[in-house]
């Protein structure tokens, strides 16, 4: 492990320059958002890390890579598969068979006992897929438009090829795979369920006119398009109850050489928000700019806004450090504050955060695939300390 350690120093990121004491930071306290108490405002954001097996099912080193992370306020796990046909990425978790549920619940058991809270986040990836995810079947979508890029498969990178449309009756039964995967994630432990309806994903090729062509009850106007999401989340909902439910949303995505955002953005996605506040739900989670690329939004997208019109807790997403979170924090602007890939190489994340230690960063080749290197076998800072 050292020798990997050399070839992945520890290194400071923005926000992260001294070793002050952050202990009385507002961020890293205790704060309760609905029912739930957290031990702080950070929330580990979904990562993707592409470790599970063919059938979808976890390791058994997961259990250590989260329950090491479990500092964090609220754990948010990687984007879970509700079905097969909601696969898009080789070697992703799923949450439909008991296998699965078995796999989740000693990872949950496991952050626990930590002191940890968690939420499963509930995936359907739609369109952005491949037949060889699929066995062999085309990927499905609101409509029959071909995404750019490519997917990840078990054989390498292939493009995206033009998935089906679904028919009007199909999709009341992908609603109850949301409820299904709803039924599992309880049974696994979790402390609830966020819902993916961001990055491209199913959920969100319905919200966006870009990508929604329907002229059935499911397209056309901003009620048609968020009827399928929202029958989601219901079912989801209906299983939970709206105070163990939040809902991850990205108005600012774009896509490589697509149309970027619906043609009314702030319309469709405040009317959105307005759904989903007046459901009750416990947070919405955006992700303010475009994930892994940038804080900038387009004219007119308004997160500020977007907040003001949503009643429950409002989690922030994309680039922060603790700096900028208590400025977003001191304006009222978000609620709690999720971080991503710091997390890779920094299981006790919090920690450093508190003390102002230097933050480890993990080369690209171990985001993806493999093993338990990489991925739960990075040092604590006070292991560190001790090894040096």
């Amino acid at each position: 492990m050292l020798a990997r350690l050399e070839f992945a120093p520890f290194t400071q990121i923005a926000g992260n320059h001294d070793m002050a004491d952050h202990a009385s930071s507002p961020v890293l306290q205790p704060v309760t958002i609905g029912r739930l108490a957290l031990k702080n405002r950070i929330v580990m954001a979904p990562l993707t890390r592409s470790r599970s097996n063919d059938d979808g099912v976890p390791p058994a080193f997961a259990a250590d890579y989260y329950s090491q992370r479990a500092g964090a306020g609220l754990v948010i796990s990687e984007a879970t598969n509700i079905s097969r046909q909601a696969i898009g990425y080789a070697l992703t978790p799923g949450i439909w068979s008991d296998e699965q549920v078995e796999a989740w619940h000693a990872i949950v058991d496991a952050v626990h006992q930590k002191g940890g809270r968690m939420f499963l986040q509930l995936w359907h990836t739609g369109r952005i897929s491949h037949p060889d995810l699929q066995g062999g079947a085309l990927p499905v979508a609101p409509s029959a438009i071909k995404p750019a890029g490519q997917a990840f498969t078990k054989d390498g990178m292939k493009d995206h090829v033009t998935p089906r449309a679904l028919e009007t009756d199909e999709i009341p039964l992908i609603v109850e795979d949301y409820r299904h995967a709803a039924v599992n994630a309880k049974a696994a432990g979790f402390d609830g369920v966020e819902v993916h309806s961001a990055n491209n994903y199913l959920l969100e090729q319905f919200v966006r006119d870009s990508t929604n062509k329907r002229t059935d009850r499911y397209g056309g106007s901003i009620e048609n398009r968020l009827r399928f999401p929202l029958e989601a989340i219901d079912a989801v909902i209906g299983v939970w109850g709206a105070e163990q439910v939040g809902v991850r949303l990205s108005p600012a995505t774009t896509m490589p050489g697509e149309t970027p955002l619906d043609s009314e953005v702030m319309g469709t996605y405040g009317a959105y928000v307005d759904a989903l506040s007046a459901r009750g739900l416990l947070y919405i989670h955006d992700i303010e700019g475009v994930t892994q690329q940038t804080r900038d939004v387009p004219d007119g997208v308004d997160f500020s806004a977007l907040r003001k019109r949503f009643s429950g807790a409002y989690i922030a997403n994309n680039q922060y450090t603790l700096e900028l979170a208590e400025e977003v924090l001191a304006k009222g602007d978000a609620d709690l504050f999720s971080m991503g890939r710091p997390f890779i190489a920094n299981p006790d994340l919090v920690e450093r955060l508190r003390t102002g230690a230097p933050l480890a960063e993990a080369p690209k080749q171990y985001w993806y695939g493999g093993g338990s290197v990489g991925y739960s076998d990075w040092p604590s800072m006070q292991s560190t300390t001790g090894a040096r």
